[in-house]
């Protein structure tokens, strides 16, 4: 029971990494798969539709961000490792964001990008316009990444 504080510390920094990753890893295959076929007809193509696949690839890096943050602040990765209930919940709550906003967030900018890889595919000059489409879904990801560093970090300092 001592012990449980930790449990949810590191759960959280677990589905931060876990829920955010699968999301690009998802949204990337998606990308990859649109793009294979656009080289299939026109292999010139290539850089412009890789950057749309990339993409929804970030939210998997800004999870892994998350967790390393998490796992050095409650102690796994040196320090100690005695984390109140409380403050487990905490680190729980304050991972949340970047797991559940990677996520859905990866999913919605591999569609947008699918269909700017699309758009390459008809309209190569396009591709800034595609490109763009897709990069608005990533500030949603930024600030679910910018809120779960802010709690984390802030959950040190509380003596609780």
């Amino acid at each position: 029971m001592d012990n449980l504080g930790i449990v949810f510390a590191l759960l959280g920094a677990v589905l931060a990494a876990l829920m955010a990753g699968i999301g690009s890893a998802i949204g990337v295959g998606m990308g990859g798969e649109a793009a294979a076929g656009v080289c299939t007809d026109d292999p010139s193509k290539f850089g412009k539709v890789l950057i749309l696949q990339l993409l929804p690839g970030t939210q998997g890096i800004y999870g892994l961000l998350i967790a390393f943050i998490t796992l050095s602040q409650i102690g796994i990765l040196g320090g100690s490792g005695d984390i109140s209930l409380a403050k487990g919940l905490l680190y729980l709550a304050g991972c949340l964001p970047m797991a559940f906003v990677g996520y859905w967030s990866a999913l919605k900018q591999a569609k947008s990008a699918v269909s700017g890889i699309s758009l390459v595919s008809k309209r190569p000059d396009q591709s800034g316009k595609a490109i763009i489409f897709a990069a608005m879904v990533e500030t949603y990801a930024i600030l679910a990444l910018l809120v779960s560093i802010l709690a984390i970090t802030g959950i040190g300092g509380l003596n609780i």
